[in-house]
């Protein structure tokens, strides 16, 4: 493909995040966490008329978009750091790039971690910021021969707090079926299933904005998830991808030169 490799790139960033009074974990009795206007919700009502220090009388699903905001900081602040190497080594791109998040020691510190190879293209210049995929070797020249050239790699997390309702509560612990008078250890729980749905929803679109009409191709979608206690848990799936753009039809790349040869 006429791709020279220059050197390893790097970009580090690492993040606190600390999160307002009122988006700590919630508790029984308390007000259920009232979100910005266009962020996912929803509120569960017990439908039991129970009345105790123990008994969840409503459960609540909504997004915490300042997650979300730290998180694409951070992300974005390291590569930023990385594609500024690589121009500074003359290179027209990055391939085979690995990213990780990770947290360090301390609660609420996040360290973001990228890097990938420079490399140069053979009887070429270029002024623009270099180009940037997780693919590489025979992965990528498979996409550039279908006619995409690689643009940027695009990533995303979305989060989701989950506090249970107490049916969905008593789902969990296995004592739903007494309570939904199914009689059966087989249901769905409602609450959960929306939650996952949702999360998913709200990450694609954050990387379609990021697409800006271009494809995507190689996508990856990790699922995580933490409990910080009982009935209280976040879900956050990240979505990974290479921003690719057509540029030619379908063309077979010429047969690749061997560089040793036993006779």
């Amino acid at each position: 493909m006429g791709l020279e490799p220059l050197g390893l790139v790097q970009g580090f960033c690492v993040i606190r995040s600390q999160p307002t009074t009122s988006q700590m974990s919630l508790g029984l009795g308390m007000t259920p966490y009232q979100p910005a206007p266009n962020d996912y919700v929803e509120n569960y009502h017990c439908p039991h008329g129970i009345v105790s220090a123990e008994h969840r009388m409503w459960g609540q699903n909504y997004q915490q978009t300042w997650i979300e905001r730290i998180w694409q900081q951070g992300f974005s602040s390291a590569y930023t750091r990385m594609v500024s190497e690589a121009k500074a080594l003359g290179a027209h791109g990055i391939v085979g790039v690995f990213d990780n998040v990770s947290p360090l020691v301390q609660d609420g510190i996040v360290e973001f971690k990228m890097l990938g190879t420079a490399v140069r293209l053979e009887r070429h210049t270029s002024t623009s910021l270099p180009w940037s995929t997780y693919l590489a070797g025979q992965r990528l020249a498979k996409s550039i021969e279908a006619g995409f050239a690689p643009v940027s790699i695009v990533a995303a997390v979305s989060s989701v707090r989950v506090w249970a309702s107490c049916i969905t509560q008593y789902a969990i612990e296995g004592t739903g079926s007494l309570l939904y008078g199914q009689g059966t250890d087989s249901f769905e729980i409602e609450q959960l299933v929306s939650a996952r749905m949702n999360a998913r929803e709200l990450v694609r679109h954050s990387v379609k904005i990021q697409l800006q009409g271009d494809q995507i191709h190689g996508v990856e979608l990790l699922m995580r998830e933490h409990e910080f206690g009982h009935g209280d848990f976040e879900i956050q799936p990240v979505l990974r991808g290479n921003r690719v753009r057509r540029f030619k039809d379908f063309a077979a790349l010429s047969a690749p030169r061997p560089t040793v040869t036993l006779s």
